[in-house]
Order: structure tokens, then sequence, then C-alpha cells
């Protein structure tokens, strides 16, 4: 059982630093000693006294009701994802059992669902970035990331990986990952928050941990990265790839938690009609049938070895 006031105190220095005084609406005063504002400061705009929000800082915030939470949250001008993760580091504090949201099978069901969806990838994952089941269009647009999960295999789409195919592994510590993501930064980003949600939601998931001490140790992008606090809300946006043998794919994508699966996130990418990345996804599907057909190989048999890599970050 791990105790989360680190994390708890952490994240609300961090929101609290990045707030200037001018953006409350207080006046700058003197000199100051601290980025943002300061914790007497937080507390009048919360209507808290300043010892209450010092102990809150400081991790204690078991117990404390949904209507200070929100009111510190609006102090602290956090948004819906920032709000959230407030509440979940709560909850997390609190007595009662500890809800683990570990998931690493998906029901024949939901893979079913995935198989017919024949014009769109589509991709199963779950809180630590895990592929655990997609379509075969996502097998093909995510093959690097699963090439990366089977070390010395083939980059076959249908080879079974050695491993789960995660992204966060693949984009950090991938040579490959740089080249997958032209807008490697804000991948990046995306990534590491969505990560930070998850280890609010599910601060005792060990697979969890583990996953980030490994990327913690291995990769200063995630590092930095990580101290940063943020968190996010994954919805609905844009993202753009550059697919070894396909090219580069900008494609709008859906992405939705499965409440009867809790853990698991459902996410589907589609391509405006008439448009190059359209066209790209049928030269997906082209491509994916072809390896359909094709015996699994080596990658010196397959011939990939003109896929260009960059320098580890």
């Amino acid at each position: 059982m791990r105790d989360n006031r680190d994390e708890i105190r952490d994240f609300l220095a961090s929101r609290r630093a990045r707030i200037t005084p001018q953006q409350a609406g207080l006046a700058p005063g003197g000199r100051r000693r601290v980025p943002g504002l300061r914790r007497e400061e937080v507390a009048v705009l919360a209507g808290v006294s300043t010892e209450w929000y010092t102990r809150l800082e400081k991790g204690h915030i078991s117990g404390v009701s949904e209507d200070v939470l929100n009111a510190v949250a609006r102090a602290l001008q956090l948004d819906d994802a920032e709000r959230a993760h407030l509440f979940d580091l709560a909850r997390a504090a609190g007595p009662g059992p500890r809800t683990r949201r570990s998931a690493h099978k998906v029901r024949p069901g939901l893979q079913r669902m995935l198989d017919a969806m024949t014009d769109a990838p589509a991709i199963i994952r779950n809180g630590r970035m895990d592929i655990l089941a997609a379509n075969r269009l996502g097998r093909a647009m995510y093959w690097p990331v699963f090439q990366h999960s089977a070390p010395g295999r083939s980059p076959h789409p249908r080879t079974k990986p050695s491993q789960p195919a995660n992204i966060a592994r693949f984009q950090f510590l991938d040579p490959a990952g740089p080249d997958f993501y032209p807008d490697w930064d804000t991948a990046a980003d995306v990534t590491v928050a969505l990560l930070r949600t998850e280890a609010g939601r599910d601060p005792y998931n060990n697979d969890l941990t583990h996953l980030i001490g490994e990327l913690s140790t291995r990769s200063a992008d995630f590092r930095t990265r990580w101290a940063e606090h943020n968190v996010r809300l994954h919805h609905t946006g844009t993202k753009t790839f550059h697919h070894p043998a396909i090219g580069d794919l900008t494609l709008d994508y859906e992405s939705m938690d499965l409440h009867a699966d809790p853990g698991l996130n459902l996410t589907v990418y589609t391509a405006a009609p008439d448009t190059p990345s359209h066209d790209a996804l049928r030269l997906l599907a082209s491509w994916a049938a072809t390896l359909d057909a094709t015996p699994c190989l080596t990658q010196e048999d397959q011939g990939h070895d003109h896929v260009q890599e960059k320098r580890p970050r």
C-alpha cells in the first residue's frame, strides 16, 4: 500500500506555481520568493485558512469534502482533467478498499466488434498504454509498435509479441519513435499526461508503477515530462503518423473508456473523404492484406532494413 501524499503535494504545488497574482485577480505585491501564488493567497481564494490549505498541500487530503476540493480547484484554475485528477488523488488517499483498474485481457465480444470495423484502424488499450487488441487496420497502422514489442522477431502484424505492445515504451525507448510520430514532442507530452492521469486513478497498479520506473530510468525526456505533473482527458482530436510502409497519415480519432470493462479504452481513427490520408488508409488496407497472405518472415527476409532509425532520445 503506497502513500500518495508526495503526489498530492507536488501536483498542488505545480498548479500553484503556474498562476500569477494578476491571473488570480490579486495585487502583485512586493518581491516574491516563489513563482506563482503563495499558499496564503490560494487559501484566501478558496475560502479556507492558510493552516488548513498548507496541511492539504502537504498531502493530508483524506476526508476532505467535495465542496472544499471544488473550491481549491477553482482557486488554482484547474481544467476538467486536473480537477478529476485532484479528486482521484483524494479518493486514493481515503480509507476503504483499493480499487485496481489493471486490465490485461479483452473479451471476445470486443474483439469481434473491432474486427467488424473494416475501414478504420481501431485499437483497445489499457491505462498503461498496452495495446491489448486491434483490428486488421489497427495492427497494420501500429506495426512499428508491435515490432518493438518483439525484439529480434518479425515485424509482421500477426506475429505474437513477447510482451504487450506498449505505446509509451515504443515512443520513448525505440529509435523509430520519432519517425513514427512527426510531432514527437506533442505526442510525448500527451502520452506522459495520460500515464500521470492513470497513476492518479490507479496508484496501486504495480504494472503501471514498473513501467513508469523503467521509463524514468531510461529516458531523460520522460523524466522531465513526468516531473511536470500534467494530466489529460483524451477524447477526440487529430494525430499525425509517419508509417514506414505507407507514409504520412493525418487522422481524426475518437477515444472512449469502456465502462463495462474498467481500465480499457477504445480508439478509432478515421480520415475525411477525398483527402490524401483517406487514400493512404486504402493503401494501408492493401498493405495489410498483402501481409495476411504472406508467411511471417524475418525483418531481413521482408526487406525492411531500408527503414531509417533516428538517434534514441
